[in-house]
């Protein structure tokens, strides 16, 4: 059992479950949740709405009907159980390998949310059930292919809702063993659900692992943001560039946010710089767009990221189950609140948006190692020939650049009818989450390359000193990874750098000595 944390737990009431908590989780994912009162009130009421239709006899869709294209075939009262158990099984039908235990924790999370806004007509013992479940830090192994995101994330999220019925897989807090969802729900005293009418469905019938994937993308994202402007700034000074290109006057002339932005932390990270008051005068009138564009460039993801947040902040406290039900007026209406478009078309902006960044950190890498651009050692090392230097770590960059590049290929246009036609035109949200987590990661291995090489072009640089913010940089670097003055094998440092980045430790370190950025 997971060490029980003296972290307030975090609230599930009404609309109070925020992007940051979503963050939360991803960083504490045995944090407990707590349901408000208020909660499972509504989901009482919705219950009765759901209960009155069965009383009725009433042929309502996933209540006491078959599901997809199966919809017009009415079911006995006797088999509504039955009903919702061969749903959660013949549902999980996903492959792969199992999606991290922070997203699926955050997944769960958003089920929980999702379902405590009394649309979706479970019983509040249910919601309480899951949340204890939640709690007692019960993980489950959910395959992360095998969903198009079209009546929502269907086969993952039954794989979550086997282990509640003491059929799937689990993982207890952190550890590593995967056990029998039964034999771990009989550890902590739970018996398995019995899933009553449409609860099977409301289980199953959303969008949370493939929006749980994506707020992980996002997170990493904004996390690489502040990141790739300290490494502009480091190559800005290792180059010996100009910061004219981000004087503020030119991004209020075109207000994109994020421009201004992207200048106003790279002007702060270069206060103080005696390399680059050096040379205001020098006969070197222009940067190569790499740099000099930086702040359009980088600028034009933060804005993407912006609009992905404020897309994902929607979508964690959407009902996204079908067909909802609203107790005030007594009905319960079928759309397709499941579909996954939003999602993937935001993970499909974003996934290109970083490839950018990713691309336009390459071009920096190469522009620092050329002797002819930067006026700088070979491959940023004394005596090349008899050493390569940072030869290697530059075709490293634009090998994972153009893995990204591939992977930017949007999957959101990717439709392929599914259900007997029934499901004519799907979102393939959860490859596009996926896919774009894996973009963010190749862009933060990138940066790594072009941080490390632009602290080693500022070692030719021995009489001034670069900006604070740089020098700072330099200074985290530097007590963890020596100069190259000889050849050596560079992954490890590569993955050093990342490790300094991911650990927070660089900007936070930066951070103490310029101030807050963007």
């Amino acid at each position: 059992m997971p060490e029980v944390s003296s972290t307030p737990p975090i609230s599930i009431g009404p609309g109070d479950f925020l992007l940051e908590d979503a963050f939360n989780i991803l960083r504490a994912p045995f944090r407990h949740l707590k349901l408000d009162p208020v909660v499972l009130k509504r989901v009482a009421r919705a219950h009765e709405v759901v209960s009155s239709v069965l009383k009725s006899q009433k042929s309502v869709y996933g209540i006491n009907t078959g599901f997809g294209k199966l919809a017009r075939v009415s079911i006995d009262q006797e088999h509504i159980e039955d009903l919702q158990l061969n749903l959660v099984r013949s549902h999980a039908s996903g492959l792969g390998p199992p999606i991290p235990i922070p997203e699926t924790r955050l997944a769960m999370a958003l089920r929980i949310v999702s379902l405590g806004a009394g649309h979706s007509g479970v019983r509040p013992e249910l919601l309480e059930w899951l949340v204890t479940a939640y709690n007692h830090g019960l993980t489950p192994l959910v395959p992360s292919q095998g969903s198009v995101g079209a009546s929502g994330d269907l086969a993952p999220l039954a794989h979550m809702s086997l282990a509640w019925i003491g059929e799937g897989k689990v993982r207890i807090g952190e550890d590593p063993a995967i056990i029998p969802s039964k034999v771990a729900l009989q550890r902590f005293g739970l018996k398995p659900l019995r899933l009553s009418a449409k609860e099977g469905l409301a289980l199953i019938n959303g969008t949370q692992v493939s929006t749980a994937v994506a707020v992980s993308a996002l997170r990493m994202a904004r996390f690489a943001l502040k990141v790739a402007d300290l490494c502009v700034a480091t190559t800005l000074e290792a180059t010996k560039g100009t910061v004219t290109p981000f004087d503020s006057r030119f991004h209020k002339a075109r207000p994109h946010p994020g421009a201004l932005q992207v200048s106003q932390n790279v002007c702060k990270l270069l206060e103080g710089s005696e390399i680059l008051s050096s040379h205001r005068n020098c006969d070197k009138v222009q940067d190569p767009y790499s740099v000099r564009c930086a702040p359009q460039v980088h600028g034009a993801v933060r804005d993407a990221v912006t609009y992905a947040s404020k897309t994902l902040d929607i979508e964690i406290r959407s009902v996204t189950d079908n067909p909802l039900v609203f107790p005030d007026q007594n009905e319960i209406l079928s759309g397709g609140n499941f579909h996954g478009q939003p999602i993937g078309l935001v993970c499909d902006h974003l996934a290109a948006a970083l490839t950018t960044l990713s691309g336009i950190s390459e071009r920096r890498i190469d522009q620092m190692v050329n002797p002819d651009l930067s006026g700088l050692p070979a491959f940023l090392i004394e005596d090349s020939g008899l050493h390569s230097g940072f030869m290697i770590a530059q075709v490293a960059a634009a090998a994972i650049l153009s893995e990204n590049k591939t992977l930017a290929h949007p999957a959101s246009v990717d439709s392929i009818p599914t259900s007997a036609n029934q499901e004519d035109h799907v979102s393939m949200s959860t490859w596009a989450a996926r896919k774009c987590g894996k973009v963010v990661d190749r862009v933060l291995k990138v940066l790594s390359i072009e941080l490390l090489a632009a602290c080693q072009g500022l070692e030719f640089e021995t009489e001034l000193r670069a900006g604070r913010g740089v020098e700072a940089t330099r200074a985290v670097i530097r007590e963890h990874i020596p100069p190259l003055d000889r050849d050596r094998v560079l992954s490890t440092d590569i993955e050093t750098v990342l490790d300094l980045i991911l650990s927070g430790t660089l900007h936070g370190r930066v951070e103490e000595v310029v101030g807050g950025l963007q």
